[in-house]
């Protein structure tokens, strides 16, 4: 009988013979023979259920993960003409991953040698364990230009849609990619740019008609001058980037700092984990860390990515694609906390009471590799008692101790008493074309809310520390209402039969209390809307002004330094305030924090703008095959010309025009915000539930007319139709007296 080989000598065995990794090749350097095999595959099972292995075919390896962006060395094709490449940074202790290049048909040729950045899959039941599809070969940036392609005999042309572009591209037949005369295309730059007649360039997506799905976007990007494309110095600086190490770093990867975001994330730059404090004099108490990229040991202060990064403020976020504010091997790689990968990292641990107060708090510049990159369904899920193969074994461990943790900041929040609006979020879901599938409202669940809570923890955990080390820094500021806006909330309160008590210091207690009245009456979506139209618009400065909204007297944003440069400022104060290196918030530095407070807060309003306009786009687009149907909703918001209707089913704003309201003449009062019928008397006011008509949807605008239906559930009335081809507003003295007298009756209404 053959001796059986331990559970380590198969893992040397295959660590040591990569290539020998099937059931008889274990067989047979161990000598096991006829009935053997049976007790063989028994071990070999254990293994795989222990997750030491993973069967793939008829072969066992190495379950260690690549992360989903990753550079890639080209290994060269096979005997089918397949082309292969391996990882360029590995891991794992196990046979290192085989990974087969999908090209597209506009991807440049790839040989032997060429190191590409690309997107991973994990395959399963193939030889191959991971597909790769390129976002670009390292070492190359070529130009992106969106516009119109027309054909000609030699190939094509593109004409820009950028205004400030007046340069037409040269397109060569075989790099058409298939388009169409008069078709919206994406392409790049093919060779080096000549200094004789037009540049080259090559198509590698097509958009269609410019009214398309897939062009929403990016008109909005090209719209707004949001930059998209990296300049060349700053896309060879990210890729000189290498994974950093322990030098000058603790080592947290023991921690299981695990990362809870959205389903389709691409990147990962806070991780968190709580434990129950055993000190015995904090009965009942938790240690919360959050972990952060350490985005600054890569972007340094006068750098070509801290230029660029800070000229674009931020990353911006449409529902089919993201404009990064660094370049891919950053965000999408080095800078993203991935599964089973060390990473770079500034963490915060922070002492907490059993009522959720913060005792104390300390900063580490560390290494950590999160043991599980969850996201938010799965991870209520497994708190709910619905465990799958990645919750189960974490839940006793690291998710029940997160959400107690978490229980106890609930409370604390309670009694800080923030502005707590219930203001639900749009969610759109495109198809692979780009096409809206549906509108929804997105769920909050707790695990949304932990995640909320304990980046603000850490985020006034930052502002304090810098604070107390006087260290300057940008303060994310939310000032209270003006008096202005306050008094305009307090009148459309009391009519709508609420009090928002006067001559006090006002707090977000105070505006709770009015929400918390409102809710579950017809008035609450007015109340709520009024509410958050009174505020002022957050901001980034070196003052510290406090934040209204959060009830909090110093905040600053620490937790997402891979897509706002106001946090990569922050932690640069921290590195400095803590002296950990040479790459931290310089001295002369510290004059430029106004100017660049101003210009990132600029961009800010830019890519909210921009995310808007595509969102109405795609709205608009998502209705026009409903033009003639009728929806709920309420009126968002009154204007000389029209009003404002907030549809229910979808949040869509659409707009009724003054000739669509019955067929009397309306008294516009601005400081009432209302509109009151010259003839019935009927008044019109903000919060009021309707039904209203769709009478066109322009996707190309993102504009929505309808047509009023009925107002609080009542048919809108007739009213007394204009003499033909006379305008309600040339009227007689009869005409005007009745005017006057309609002022009078809207003054004594709003009395």
């Amino acid at each position: 009988m053959s001796k059986i080989p331990s559970k380590s000598e198969i893992l040397d065995w295959i660590t040591a013979n990569p290539a020998l990794t099937a059931k008889r090749d274990i067989a047979k350097a161990f000598g096991i023979k006829g009935a053997d095999r049976i007790d063989l595959k028994r071990v070999l099972k254990e293994l795989e259920a222990e997750g030491h292995l993973e069967k793939r075919k008829r072969s066992y390896q190495d379950p260690e993960r690549l992360p989903p962006v990753a550079v890639l060395q080209v290994t060269g094709p096979d005997n089918d003409g397949d082309l292969f490449a391996k990882p360029m940074e590995w891991q794992g202790e196990g046979v290192e991953p085989v990974v087969l290049i999908i090209p597209r048909a506009s991807d440049p040729a790839l040989g032997a040698g060429d190191r590409i950045l690309a997107r991973l899959t994990l395959i399963k039941g193939e030889a191959h364990h991971y597909e790769a599809r390129m976002i670009r070969r390292i070492g190359s940036n070529p130009k992106r230009i969106l516009g119109v392609f027309r054909t000609a005999s030699d190939g094509g042309r593109i004409v820009p849609i950028d205004k400030g572009s007046d340069s037409e591209w040269r397109v060569a037949g075989d790099a058409t990619h298939g388009a169409k005369d008069g078709e919206l295309v994406e392409a790049e730059q093919a060779g080096p740019a000549g200094r004789m007649g037009r540049p080259r360039a090559r198509v590698v997506e097509r958009l269609g008609d410019p009214s398309a799905p897939k062009a929403v976007s990016l008109i909005a990007i090209h719209e707004h001058g949001i930059p998209d494309s990296f300049p060349d110095e700053v896309v060879a600086e990210a890729d000189k980037a290498e994974p950093l190490g322990l030098s000058g770093r603790e080592d947290l990867r023991d921690l299981p700092l695990i990362t809870i975001d959205p389903s389709d994330a691409r990147d990962h730059d806070d991780a968190c984990y709580a434990h129950a404090d055993d000190d015995p004099q904090n009965k009942g108490g938790h240690i919360v860390w959050v972990a952060i990229a350490d985005v600054a040991a890569y972007v340094t202060p006068g750098s070509a990515l801290d230029r660029e990064a800070r000229k674009r403020g931020n990353s911006t976020y449409f529902p089919d694609r993201v404009v990064p504010m660094l370049p891919d091997r950053l965000s999408g790689d080095l800078c993203s906390l991935h599964e089973g990968v060390p990473r770079a990292c500034i963490a915060v641990r922070m002492q907490l009471d059993a009522e959720g107060n913060k005792l104390n708090h300390s900063f580490h510049r560390g290494l950590m590799r999160s043991p599980a990159a969850l996201h938010y369904e799965e991870v209520q899920d497994a708190v709910d008692g619905r465990r799958n193969d990645r919750t189960g074994p974490l839940t006793e461990t690291v998710l029940q101790p997160l959400y107690a943790a978490y229980d106890a900041l609930v409370a604390a929040r309670k009694r800080r008493q923030p502005l707590d609006l219930d203001l639900p979020e749009r969610r759109i879901v495109l198809d692979d074309d780009g096409t809206v599938t549906s509108v929804a409202f997105k769920d909050r669940m707790d695990a949304h809310r932990l995640i909320e809570e304990f980046m603000v923890l850490a985020n006034v955990a930052a502002a304090e520390t810098l604070i107390e080390k006087r260290v300057p820094l940008l303060f994310r500021v939310h000032e209270e209402p003006s008096p202005e806006k306050l008094e305009a909330l307090r009148e459309t309160a009391q009519a709508s039969g609420f009090n928002l008590a006067k001559g006090q210091v006002l707090k977000t207690a105070h505006l709770n209390r009015l929400l918390n009245d409102a809710a579950g009456t017809d008035e609450a979506d007015l109340i709520n809307l009024s509410t958050l139209r009174s505020m002022t618009q957050a901001y980034y400065a070196p003052q510290n002004l406090g934040h209204f909204g959060l009830a909090l007297r110093h905040y600053a944003h620490f937790t997402s330094p891979i897509r706002r440069y106001a946090d990569l400022v922050v932690h640069r104060a921290l590195i400095a305030a803590h002296g950990w290196g040479k790459d931290g918030l310089r001295p002369e530095d510290y004059d430029g924090l106004e100017e660049t407070g101003t210009h990132i807060s600029d961009t800010e309003r830019r890519s909210m703008v921009a995310e808007r306009d595509t969102t109405d786009r795609y709205l608009a687009a998502f209705l026009s095959e409903r033009v003639g149907n009728e929806f709920t909703g309420r009126i968002s918001g009154i204007a000389r010309f029209g009003v404002f209707v907030k549809l229910e089913e979808t949040g869509a704003d659409g707009l009724v025009p003054m000739r669509s309201i019955g067929r009397e003449y309306f008294h516009f009062d601005r400081e009432a915000g209302t509109l009151m019928g010259s003839d019935t008397g009927i008044i019109i006011s903000i919060g009021q539930r309707v039904t209203v008509r769709l009478a066109e949807a322009t996707p190309v605008t993102g504009g929505i007319a309808l047509e009023l239906l009925s107002l609080d559930g009542a048919a809108m009335p007739r009213g007394r139709q204009s003499p033909a081809g006379r305008s309600p507003r040339r009227r007689s003295v009869k005409a005007r007296n009745k005017a006057s007298k309609t002022k009078r009756k809207v003054k004594r209404t709003r009395r």
